[in-house]
């Protein structure tokens, strides 16, 4: 039987078996990386967290996949985005996520990141056009996560604004993962026969500078909200308008 065109329940089930697994995998790695009796673990520190809030940052991400795959509905995605916003706004004074928000960094991140979900699939989904709010959320979970994970490993080249630590190695690599998901998505999607393979190119190539810019000049997290909707009427605005 083909899942996508089964029962509602049944599609269900798999995106909470994908979310269940994603935690899993965190849970492995954390466990993997805490401290032993006497303080320390190999890996352990401020970058394991790090890594492992990234695990659950790409992998919830691309349960946007699965709602689009499977023809989720948007009630049901917009609720999940609320349920989820409201339980990451609590665990910012409720250890309900420690892993998540244990990164020693006051952020908003990760309520901003759920909220944000919500609000594009409120967007393009009435309009079926769900491959605009796949692109922005999936910029969002391999951008910026591939951004923290190779500037806290190769980030030899640190800049800073409004007392922002970057590095330009994590800003490319946040560039590139935009730049190839955007492309990607586009490419699959069903949109105007009149869009060239060429102006594909070159909006993937606009949406990668803007989601590396927003990304770099965040503060408290926001680039998890304006990262993903800004690269999501970005992309559809250029697409409409022939680029």
């Amino acid at each position: 039987m083909d899942i996508a065109s089964g029962p509602l329940y049944l599609r269900l089930l798999v995106v909470i078996a994908w979310l269940g697994l994603v935690l899993a995998i965190a849970g492995v790695v954390n466990r993997r990386y805490r401290p032993n009796g006497n303080g320390t673990a190999s890996g352990a520190g401020p970058r394991s967290s790090e890594a492992v809030r990234k695990v659950v940052h790409i992998g919830t991400g691309n349960v946007i996949l699965l709602a689009w795959w499977l023809d989720i509905p948007a009630w049901i995605g917009i609720g999940a985005s609320i349920v989820a916003s409201g339980i990451t706004l609590l665990s910012y004074w409720r250890p309900i996520l420690p892993v998540i928000n244990s990164v020693g960094r006051r952020s908003f991140g990760t309520f901003f990141y759920s909220l944000s979900i919500g609000i594009l699939i409120a967007l393009f989904w009435p309009l079926k056009q769900p491959e605009y709010a796949v692109l922005g959320v999936l910029v969002m979970a391999w951008g910026d996560g591939m951004a923290a994970l190779v500037g806290q490993r190769f980030g030899f080249h640190p800049y800073e604004i409004g007392g922002m630590k970057k590095s330009w190695e994590g800003s490319l690599a946040m560039a590139i993962a935009s730049g190839i998901v955007s492309f990607g998505v586009l490419w699959m999607a069903p949109i105007e026969s009149s869009v060239s393979l060429g102006q594909v190119g070159l909006v993937a190539l606009g949406v990668a500078l803007l989601a590396t810019t927003l990304e770099a000049v965040s503060i408290l997290g926001i680039d998890n909200l304006t990262v993903p909707f800004c690269s999501a009427i970005a992309a559809w605005q250029l697409t409409h308008w022939g680029v």
